[in-house]
């Protein structure tokens, strides 16, 4: 049975079918009995649909202005 730090790791490889079957079987027994594990893959699977939302979205030109204008107050060229 894996532990939480094992089953966070081996999530990617799970989704993406590259588990063999014993290790797809004892990555679900532990998520079985692991309400935080559940709760840690339901996020992980939304993630990239939440990034690809918050990228479709338009900065309003005004935030766009002054964020440019800070970083260029901040940020020294390259000599």
């Amino acid at each position: 049975m894996y532990t939480c730090k094992d089953s966070i790791n081996l999530l990617q490889s799970m989704l993406d079918g590259e588990l063999s079957p014993e290790e797809t079987r004892h990555l679900r027994e532990h998520l079985a009995g692991c309400a935080p594990c559940v709760d840690f893959l339901r996020t992980y699977r939304a993630t990239p649909g939440l990034c690809r939302k918050a990228l479709a979205q338009k900065m309003p030109q005004e935030v766009s202005a002054k964020l440019t204008e800070f970083l260029r107050t901040r940020i020294k060229p390259a000599p």
